[in-house]
């Protein structure tokens, strides 16, 4: 009787490990088109993506470079204070998009100018995304508390 209780725990155990890592895998399948990773223009230029990866670019919209073209493209230039990379978006930016402030864009890094699917600008004037700030702080750039 000891013995049948003993085989049935460890199918027990061992049907829930399967299960546990069945699951765990569906999670990371389903999420590896929606986790992008964030760079700093520093370090993309230091290190160039691959043009189909999808990624976050992050820091400040570089004064006198935001030109608008036909239709809805706009151009404009991502800067940390250390590295420039030249970015396009075709769409409506947001209210609060401006030079000299902080932004975060999803897109693709394809030659040499980052192109943009969607842009985020800051709710007000005090806030910046961390990873912005980090970045600025790390290129000695960034003046907050």
């Amino acid at each position: 009787m000891k013995s049948l209780k003993k085989t049935r725990r460890i199918q027990v155990i061992a049907l829930a490990i399967v299960a546990l890592i069945l699951a765990t895998g569906l999670i990371g399948y389903a999420m590896r088109d929606g986790i992008n990773f964030f760079r700093s223009p520093s370090q993309i230029l230091a290190e160039p993506p691959a043009p189909s990866e999808v990624f976050r670019i992050g820091g400040l919209v570089l004064e006198g470079s935001i030109e608008r073209g036909v239709g809805q493209e706009i151009r404009f230039t991502v800067t940390d204070g250390g590295a420039d990379i030249p970015a396009a978006f075709n769409g409506v930016l947001p209210d609060l998009f401006s030079e000299n402030q902080g932004m975060i864009g999803t897109g693709s890094y394809v030659s040499g100018v980052f192109q943009a699917t969607e842009i985020l600008a800051k709710h007000d004037e005090t806030y910046m995304p961390k990873e912005v700030i980090d970045a600025l702080k790390e290129q000695g750039v960034y003046q907050g508390e």
